[in-house]
């Protein structure tokens, strides 16, 4: 349901798009004027516990129900060495009980009351997320602080988890088509760090090696109260959600987390190739990633309104000029590593990734996106380009937050990673101000040939070495 003030902030967005799609028109700037000064403020209160916990509320009370996130600033960057997916197990522990909730007590209350819950595992963060009526919210409550204090540690749970994230891998790695190279191999070949370039789902060896030992200390470094984000959103005032926070938080100690270790890395300097075979494929594909700007740096907004031009959809750029005009491609996707281009507080790529026609090449469709590329460098986007860009950037970032549960997680994540939750008002000003000066001056500095690593994921039959042609018979004397 909506209320009047996004009802209004949306309609805005909608009238705007409808008259872009008709051509340029002279109201369209006092349009866009006026959705600037209508724009929906996501309502955001923030309160520190005296053990460290953030807690952040955002009341809404055009539905009963509510939206419940608590972000661990830890992620796959910083798993010990040696325990190569090891937070990604860690996120699946996290379901399987604790001394006062043995297993499946925690699933069996929230979604015995009409909710739903879930997890993931990310480079900076670990995120849990529920949504349900907001009767149940201190239930909800109760069952984060309850797994946030301890787990139930034991040998049997440890061995069950370990064989369900390697049947994860198995499943959405190994016996996959391309086994997301465009996300896992492509950050190997892109970063020199270990704590960037390695594998987060993690290898068998290291998966089975993790210990007792190793789970109870990350539960302790990295699980406490002051490494967290408690994020609420919806049918609940501030002071209930901080009321409720003390009441079942703020009893737990604050622990020191280590300190992380310096994961930095400046742009590359020369581009990296790589050729694979697949066993699975039936076509080849292409993975080309470009380090990004560092988050909260004056290049992520631009970035964002050129990875939407580039990469956004069939009327982006790259689809239309790859899969559309020149048909090099048979389809042409991006992401932003395993988040968005607001959700990283490390190294992270922007990777495009296609497949293309065996009978063209990874050098054809790299030329393609070179020239295009070229194109923005040179000519910049006209008006009604980037009007269509930042509307559509625009429109998704509200229709994201209309749903309590993706706002509460929103919010977390951003209160984790910038330390600011209230940037959640600010990246649609920082949109709505890219220029087209900004947008070429980011594609010259971050789309390069020096800064790309590029993956070709062939099947393994084009790769195969040609059957020797047969011996010539002996002639006969």
């Amino acid at each position: 349901m909506l209320n009047t003030t996004r009802r209004a902030a949306l309609s805005l967005l909608s009238a705007a798009a409808l008259a872009l799609t008709q051509g340029p028109a002279l109201a369209a700037p006092a349009a866009a004027q006026a959705a600037s000064a209508d724009r929906w403020q996501i309502p955001v209160h923030v309160k520190t516990l005296a053990n460290g916990l953030t807690v952040v509320v955002s009341p809404d009370a055009s539905s009963p129900t509510v939206g419940v996130s608590v972000v661990y600033k830890v992620g796959m960057r910083l798993e010990p060495r040696n325990r190569t997916g090891f937070a990604h197990l860690f996120e699946h522990l996290m379901f399987q009980g604790t001394p006062k909730a043995p297993k499946g007590v925690f699933d069996t209350v929230i979604t015995s009351g009409g909710g739903n819950n879930n997890g993931s595992t990310r480079p900076d963060f670990t995120n849990y997320i529920e949504t349900a009526p907001s009767s149940a919210l201190e239930s909800i409550l109760w069952l984060e602080a309850d797994r946030m204090t301890t787990l139930d540690f034991n040998p049997t749970t440890l061995k069950n988890q370990q064989d369900v994230v390697k049947e994860e891998i198995r499943v959405n790695v190994q016996n996959q088509p391309y086994g997301g190279f465009m996300w896992l191999d492509i950050s190997a070949l892109a970063f020199d760090k270990w704590e960037n370039a390695h594998d987060g789902y993690g290898s068998f060896v290291d998966l089975e090696n993790a210990n007792l030992d190793d789970v109870r200390a990350f539960h302790r470094d990295f699980y406490g109260p002051n490494n967290a984000v408690l994020s609420i959103a919806g049918d609940v005032t501030p002071a209930q959600g901080f009321a409720l926070a003390e009441k079942y938080f703020g009893k737990i100690a604050a622990r020191p987390a280590p300190k992380p270790t310096d994961f930095s890395e400046g742009l590359n300097t020369a581009e990296r190739r790589l050729t694979q075979p697949d066993k699975l494929a039936q076509v080849p594909a292409i993975a080309a990633a470009w380090k990004l700007p560092s988050r909260g740096s004056a290049e992520q907004a631009p970035f964002a309104v050129l990875g939407q031009l580039l990469a956004g959809g069939e009327a982006s750029r790259l689809y239309q000029g790859l899969v559309k005009g020149r048909q090099l491609a048979l389809n042409l996707d991006s992401l932003y590593g395993l988040t968005s281009i607001w959700e990283y507080d490390g190294p992270s790529l922007f990777t495009v990734f296609a497949l293309y026609k065996p009978n063209t090449t990874a050098d054809a469709l790299l030329a393609g996106m070179d020239e295009e590329i070229a194109r923005i460098v040179k000519d910049g986007v006209t008006d009604t380009e980037l009007k269509h860009l930042k509307t559509a950037l625009l429109a998704s970032w509200y229709n994201d937050l209309e749903m309590y549960l993706r706002r509460a997680d929103r919010l977390a994540k951003l209160q984790a990673l910038w330390g600011d939750a209230q940037v959640v008002n600010k990246i649609p000003a920082w949109i709505e101000a890219v220029s087209s000066a900004d947008v070429q001056r980011v594609a010259a500095t971050y789309l390069t040939k020096a800064n790309r690593s590029v993956i070709d994921r062939k099947p393994a039959a084009m790769l195969a070495a040609p059957a020797a042609a047969p011996a010539a018979a002996a002639s006969k004397p």
